[in-house]
């Protein structure tokens, strides 16, 4: 079985949550956001760079998948 983190994880991983947060609080990016903030757009538009997906209607499939 394998045990090693995923790609995505790994490239996840290089990234500061702490430093997103203060740019996102500075600019005010979530002010109105519900449920899909900042971090959650990020997360999939790289998920969609690293899946090389053609649509963004291909990029809501795999997710939802």
């Amino acid at each position: 079985m394998y045990q090693d983190k995923y790609v995505f994880a790994q490239l996840v991983s290089f990234l500061n949550r702490s430093k997103f947060n203060r740019i996102v609080a500075k600019y005010k990016g979530d002010k109105y956001v519900k449920h899909f903030t900042c971090w959650n757009q990020l997360l999939s538009l790289m998920f969609g760079q690293l899946t090389n997906r053609e649509s963004l209607r291909d990029l809501i499939v795999a997710l939802d998948a």
